[in-house]
This record gives structure tokens, C-alpha cells and sequence, in this order.
């Protein structure tokens, strides 16, 4: 997989007092020592409709080496969905755009509402970055064991910017605890992806929920309904695709997911 170009971990400050800009991704060791990283792994979602054979696209797939994974629509009995990712966001342009451009993707009819793209992001807690921010979301979308998926777009209303920060991180932790508690019992996994500034309809996040079965991601979904944030603080939610994986990469799994 390429690797992406190194970034200035900080920039600064001028002597007019401008703030520095960081763009680090933060994290904290056990003995409290703050971690930074500059990987993060970017993924895009499109869906396609007009599909008939599957298996055209996945031997195309295979034989272009893309970096993805591909679903059946389980809305669309000629529908498909194709997950991309790297570490580099010149990929998306220089590998997957040429590949989409060509058959049997171009004979597709795309369905650019469920186009989603964004990177992952660490919380500034974590212990181990480059597991967070790129190994553990490439593992979860290539695990065999997770074949089911729904992804979809949202975005926060001004009032959770609003809140403190103490406020928020109460909310955050309620809706944070809801997924660490599926993922223990081995229901469904999240894959958290910001995309602010990178969606056309002005979203924040993307999130993927992988799992063995359906309907334990149904059940998160509606769980999370009664959360504060998604209650009282989300402007928008969708659209849901929801399908299986028709073929994935294999790549090694570790421990856990």
C-alpha cells in the first residue's frame, strides 16, 4: 500500500500570535506520555445499480489488486457497494478512479447519494495509533467473520459545538459505551471515519458497523436512536446501505477485533 507523504507534525506560532496548527493524530501511553502519529487511513463507500453478475466484478478486483472490499445490496437485487481504502488520498485518483473508469464498473450505473469518503482519527486516549488509525479498520473490513455491514453518513447540529467539553464527553461516553459493549459480545464492530470538508453534503462522520449477523447492527442502530447525541444533537442521518460482502482482500487477522 502506498505510503503517504509525511506532514509537519507542527507548525510555529508567528510572532503575531497566530495559533499553531497541529495535525498530528494525539494518543497516550499507559504511562501517560502523549503519542503522535501522521498515518490515518482514508475510505471511500459507492454503490453501483445494474449489476447481474457479481462475479465479473469480483475477478476484475482481483486481478487490478484494488484495495477494497465488495458487497451485495441487500435493497437491490442488482446493486453493489465498493469500499476502497489507503493510507494515501492520491490513491482514490491515481488507482481506484482509473479502475472505475473502465469495465465492468463503467457498464455500472452509479448511485452517488451513497457516496461517503472519509479518514480515520484517534480520540487522544489511545495507546497504540497505528493500530487504531490504520490496522484495526483495514482488519475489521477484511475479517471474514464480519461479512455483514451498514454504512452510512452523519452530521452533528450546532448545538453538540455548542456543549463544553465536559458536556460532550459525557455524551460521547453514552454512546460510545452502546458500541463497546456490542463489540465484547461479538456483535457488530464500528469503523468511525471523519469526513469534514470531504463530503458534498457537508457530513462530519461516516460510520461503518460490521458484524456476523444483521440484525445485531440493526440493534445498535436503534439503540443509539435513544442516545442523547443522536436524540438532541444530529442534523442528519443517511442514507443506510445495508449489504454482505461478495468478496474481500485477505489480509492477516490478529487477536481481537
Amino acid at each position: 500500500m502506498p505510503k503517504p507523504t509525511p506532514l509537519a507534525i507542527q507548525d510555529r506560532p508567528t510572532q503575531n500570535g497566530l495559533e499553531s496548527v497541529d495535525l498530528a493524530e494525539k494518543g497516550r501511553s499507559s504511562s501517560g506520555e502523549v503519542l503522535t502519529s501522521n498515518r490515518r487511513l482514508y475510505m471511500q463507500f459507492m454503490a453501483f445499480g445494474g449489476c447481474e453478475d457479481t462475479a465479473t466484478l469480483i475477478d476484475a478486483l482481483r486481478a487490478a489488486g484494488i484495495h477494497g472490499v465488495l458487497y451485495e445490496d441487500i435493497n437491490d437485487p442488482t446493486g453493489v457497494g465498493l469500499l476502497t481504502f489507503s493510507e494515501s488520498a492520491d490513491y482514490f485518483l491515481d488507482e481506484a478512479r482509473r479502475f472505475l473508469t473502465t469495465p465492468p464498473f463503467s457498464d455500472l450505473t452509479p448511485k452517488p447519494e451513497y457516496t461517503m469518503f472519509g479518514r480515520t482519527y484517534s480520540l487522544g486516549y489511545e495507546p497504540d495509533l497505528d493500530e487504531t488509525l490504520v490496522d484495526r479498520p483495514r482488519r475489521r473490513v477484511c475479517d471474514p467473520e464480519l461479512p455483514w455491514v451498514v454504512w452510512y453518513p452523519l452530521r452533528r447540529s450546532g448545538s453538540f459545538e455548542r456543549l463544553s467539553a465536559q458536556e460532550q464527553n459525557v455524551i460521547l461516553m453514552e454512546h460510545g459505551g452502546i458500541g463497546r459493549a456490542f463489540g465484547k459480545a461479538g456483535l457488530g464492530y464500528d469503523i468511525r471515519l471523519a469526513c469534514h470538508g470531504m463530503d458534498k453534503n457537508d457530513s462530519d462522520f461516516v460510520v461503518g458497523l460490521v458484524g456476523p449477523e444483521l440484525y445485531p447492527l440493526s440493534m445498535i442502530v436503534q439503540r443509539m436512536r435513544k442516545t442523547q447525541q443522536t436524540s438532541l444533537h444530529l442534523d442528519r442521518l443517511g442514507p443506510f446501505f445495508i449489504g454482505r460482502v461478495a468478496w474481500q482482500p485477505q489480509i492477516e487477522q490478529g487477536a481481537g477485533n
